[in-house]
C-alpha cells in the first residue's frame, strides 16, 4: 500500500487562541470549507463537531484537542476535483483555557505550525501570551489571524499594535479589512495588491476585485513595508529592490515561506469567522507559508543502548518512530493513543516497540479522526497524525519505535497542579469504579495527579484549576458512573529553606542479634534557578527542585550506602516539615560520615539520612511557598474602583490597566488562596458584566500571619 498524499502536500497545524477569541468557530469553518462536512456546527448552538464533549458543549469551551484530518485546494484553483491540487491537513483544535494548557502544550510538540487566532476587539489576551511562549519554546512557526472584525469596538490596528507590543516584533501585516465592526466586507491582499469579497450564504464564493479608492494609499504604504521586511531575508534581492527592481510574485512569496518557517516573520492575517469572511484566505496562507514535514529539521532523540544523540529525517524509507502525544477514552472503540509519526511507516497489525517502557505491543487498528467520525487505515506513513486503538501499556510522551533501531524521542515536560481536593466516594460499589475512573482520568491528563493523605488516608486529587478539577470530577459522574463527595479546594503550597545549615543525623540500633549503624553529615542550602550552561559534576544529581551532591573522600561512608542517603532526603522533603508539604529548592551535599564493618545497612542509612535531613532544615529556617497567579480582569469603567479594592483586599498587587474596545482590563498578581469561587463575587460586584482569567506564574514566600493559619489548620 502505497502513500495517498506525497509529504509536500501534508500540513500539520494546530489552531491556537485565548478562550473565546472564536478558536472553535475558526475550526469548523475550515472544516466547512474543506468538505469535511455539510452543515456548520455553532459553539453558542452546542452543535460543534470538534467539541464532542458533553462537557464542552455544555460550557461552549473546548476540553480536549481534536485531531482532525481534511482536504483543501487554494481558493482560486480553477478545478476544485483535481487531485492534484489536493493538500491533506492534519489539524490539531486545542482549548484555550488556562485550566488545559497541558493540551496546546503537548499539541506544540507534534505540530510543524500554528494558526494563531486573536480577537479583533481584545487584541493580545494572557492565554495568547502563555500559548505564544509555548510556541517559541517548541519553534514552532506561526500565522496571525484576526479574528471577530464584525464586532462592535473591533480595530485590526489596535490588535495588530498589540501583537507587535507584547507577543513580537517580527510580525507583518498581509492584509487589510475593508470596513470594520457591521461594515465590514471583506480583505485587502497586500502582496498581489487585490481586494477579496465573500458572498453566498456561508461566504464559499471568493470574488476578487479592485483595491477600493479610499484603500489605495493606505494599501500602497503597508505594501512596501511587506516587501521590505520580506527582502531582509536575502542580501541579492535587498540589493535589486533599493535599486528599484522589485522582485517577482514566485521569488517574493518563496522568500516569505522560508522566513516564516525560520520563524523570522509572523504575517497576520484578518476576518470573521462567524461571517464566513477570511477564513479561505488563512488556509491558502497554511498551504503557501506553513512547513511540510520535509521542511522541519530532522527530529532528534538519544540511542538508549549508547546514550549518544541520533536523528530521523521525515521520510518513509528511515526506522519507524513515532511520539506518543494523547490519550483520549473513546465511547465508541475504548482507549484510543494519538501519535505522530516522525519517520517510516507502520501497519496495523504490526507489533510497536516502546523505547520509553522497554515493552511491546501489538497495533490492532489505526484510525483517523475526521472530528467524531473514524477512519480506519491499514498503513501510516512518516508525516502523519493518527489514533491506535488498544494500547495498553503507552502512556502520553512516550516513544514509539522499530525494535531493531531504537531511539527515545524528548518527553513533553508538564507543569506541576496547584490546586487540589478530596475525594470520597459515596458508596461501597462506586470505590471500585472510582480507582478505575482516576486511572483512566490521569492517563488522558498528565496534570491531573491522584494521590493519598498519608495522615488521614484520604484521597487528593490535583490539578490546574478549579475549573479543570469540576470537568474531572463531572466526567467520573458521566463517563465511569462514579458517584462521589468533593471537599474544599485547596491550594497546592511547598515549603523550602532561606539559609545554609549543617546537621547530622546517627541511627543506632543495638538489639540481640546484628545491630543497625548510620552517620551521615549533611550541607543543606537554598537551591539556585538552573542554569542551563553550568556543566553539571559527576558527583551532582541536578532537577530543577532538588541537586544532591556527594563530597565523600576516601570512602568514609562506603559507595553502596550513597543511593540509600539520597533516597532517605527525598522521602523527608516529600514529607515536609513546617507543615508537612513537599518542600522545593534545597541543595543537599552529603560531606561526611562513618560506617560499621558489621551493623551498617542501607535501611540505617536512609534513617540517618532523614533524620540528618529535618535537623539541618529547622536551622535553616524553612517557609511555607504559595503559588501566586497572573490574573486578568475585564471590566466596564465603572466599576474599575471595587474591582481594584476587592484586588487589593486578597493580598492582590496591581500591575497595571489598559483600555480594551470600551472596557478596562486590569492586571494583577494574586494568591491562589485568595481567589477561590471568584467567578461568583465578581459577577455580583458588576451586574454580571466582568470576566476574568488567571493563569499559575511563580511560588512566593507566605507572610507570617497567614503561614501561622495554614500551619494551625493542618494540626
Amino acid at each position: 500500500m502505497n502513500r495517498d498524499y506525497p509529504l509536500e502536500k501534508l500540513r500539520n497545524f494546530g489552531i491556537i487562541a485565548h478562550i473565546d477569541a472564536g478558536k472553535t468557530t475558526t475550526s469548523e469553518r475550515v472544516l466547512y470549507y474543506t468538505g469535511s462536512q455539510h452543515k456548520i456546527g455553532e459553539v453558542h448552538e452546542g452543535e460543534t463537531t470538534t467539541d464532542w464533549m458533553e462537557q464542552e458543549r455544555e460550557r461552549g469551551i473546548t476540553i480536549t484537542a481534536a485531531a482532525i484530518t481534511c482536504f483543501w485546494t487554494r481558493t482560486n484553483e480553477p478545478d476544485k476535483k483535481d487531485l492534484a491540487k489536493k493538500y491533506r491537513f492534519n489539524i490539531i483544535d486545542t482549548p484555550g483555557h488556562i485550566d488545559f494548557t497541558v493540551e496546546v502544550k503537548r499539541s506544540m510538540r507534534v505540530l510543524d505550525g500554528a494558526v494563531v487566532v486573536f480577537d479583533g476587539v481584545a487584541g493580545v489576551e494572557p492565554q495568547s501570551e502563555t500559548n505564544w511562549r509555548y510556541a517559541d519554546e517548541a519553534n514552532v512557526p506561526r500565522i496571525c489571524f484576526i479574528n471577530k472584525m464584525d464586532r462592535m469596538g473591533a480595530s485590526f490596528e489596535k490588535s495588530y499594535a498589540s501583537i507587535l507590543d507584547r507577543l513580537t516584533k517580527k510580525a507583518v501585516r498581509m492584509q487589510l479589512p475593508i470596513g470594520a465592526e457591521e461594515n465590514f466586507e471583506g480583505v485587502v491582499d497586500l502582496l498581489s495588491m487585490k481586494a477579496y469579497r465573500f458572498e453566498g450564504a456561508m461566504g464559499e464564493t471568493v470574488v476578487e476585485g479592485e483595491v477600493p479608492e479610499g484603500l489605495k494609499e493606505e494599501a500602497a504604504k503597508y505594501r512596501a513595508e511587506l516587501i521590505e521586511k520580506i527582502v531582509e531575508h536575502d542580501d541579492d534581492m535587498m540589493t535589486s529592490y533599493l535599486d528599484g527592481k522589485e522582485p517577482s510574485m514566485p521569488d517574493l512569496k518563496a522568500l516569505l515561506r522560508k522566513a516564516i518557517i525560520a520563524n523570522q516573520i509572523f504575517p497576520v492575517y484578518t476576518g470573521s469567522a462567524l461571517k464566513n469572511k477570511g477564513v479561505q484566505l488563512v488556509l491558502d496562507a497554511v498551504v503557501d507559508y506553513l512547513p511540510s514535514p520535509l521542511d522541519m529539521p530532522p527530529i532528534k532523540g538519544i540511542d538508549p543502548k549508547t546514550g549518544k544523540e541520533i536523528e530521523r529525517h521525515a521520510s518513509d524509507e528511515e526506522p519507524f518512530t513515532a511520539l506518543a502525544f494523547k490519550l483520549q477514552s473513546d465511547p465508541f472503540v475504548g482507549q484510543l493513543t494519538f501519535f505522530r509519526v516522525y519517520s517510516g511507516t507502520i501497519e496495523a497489525g504490526s507489533y510497536l516497540y516502546n523505547s520509553t517502557t522497554g515493552s511491546k505491543e501489538r497495533l490492532g487498528r489505526i484510525v483517523r479522526l475526521q472530528a467524531d467520525q473514524r477512519e480506519e487505515v491499514k498503513k501510516v506513513f512518516a508525516g502523519e497524525i493518527a489514533a491506535a486503538v488498544g494500547l495498553k501499556d503507552t502512556k502520553t510522551s512516550h516513544t514509539l519505535c522499530d525494535e531493531q533501531h531504537p531511539i527515545i524521542l524528548e518527553q513533553i515536560k508538564f507543569p506541576e497542579p496547584v490546586i487540589s481536593l478530596r475525594i470520597e466516594p459515596k458508596t461501597k460499589a462506586d470505590q471500585e469504579k472510582m480507582g478505575m475512573a482516576m486511572k483512566k482520568l490521569a492517563d488522558e491528563d498528565p496534570t491531573f495527579k491522584v494521590s493519598t493523605d498519608t495522615e488521614t488516608m484520604e484521597t487528593l486529587i490535583s490539578g490546574m484549576g478549579e475549573l479543570h478539577l469540576e470537568i474531572l470530577v463531572d466526567r467520573m459522574k458521566r463517563e465511569f458512573g462514579v458517584e462521589a463527595n468533593v471537599g474544599k479546594p485547596q491550594v497546592a503550597y511547598r515549603e523550602t529553606i532561606t539559609q545554609q545549615a549543617e546537621a547530622e543525623g546517627k541511627y543506632i540500633k543495638q538489639t540481640g542479634g546484628r545491630g543497625q549503624y548510620g552517620h551521615v553529615r549533611l550541607r543543606l542550602k537554598p537551591l539556585e534557578p538552573i542554569n542551563p550552561d553550568k556543566k553539571i559534576a559527576k558527583n551532582v544529581t541536578r532537577e530543577e527542585h532538588f541537586e544532591f551532591i556527594n563530597s565523600i573522600k576516601g570512602g568514609v561512608v562506603p559507595a553502596e550506602f550513597i543511593a540509600p542517603v539520597e533516597k532517605g532526603v527525598r522521602e523527608a522533603m516529600e514529607r515536609g516539615f513546617v507543615a508537612g508539604f513537599k518542600m522545593v529548592d534545597i541543595s543537599c551535599e552529603l560531606y561526611d560520615g562513618s560506617y560499621h564493618d558489621v551493623d551498617s545497612s542501607e535501611i540505617a542509612f536512609k534513617i540517618a539520612a532523614s533524620m540528618g535531613f529535618q535537623e539541618a532544615v529547622r536551622q535553616a529556617k524553612p517557609v511555607l511557598l504559595e503559588p501566586i497567579m497572573r490574573v486578568e480582569v475585564v471590566v466596564p469603567e465603572k466599576f474599575m474602583g471595587d474591582i481594584t479594592g476587592s484586588l487589593n483586599s486578597k493580598r492582590g498587587h496591581i500591575e497595571g490597566t489598559e483600555e480594551r474596545g470600551l472596557a478596562r482590563a486590569i492586571k494583577a498578581k494574586v494568591p491562589l488562596s485568595e481567589m477561590f469561587g471568584y467567578t461568583t463575587a465578581l459577577r455580583s460586584m458588576t451586574e454580571g458584566r466582568a470576566s476574568f482569567s488567571m493563569e499559575f506564574d511563580h511560588y512566593e514566600v507566605v507572610p507570617p500571619n497567614v503561614a501561622a493559619t495554614i500551619i494551625a489548620g493542618r494540626k
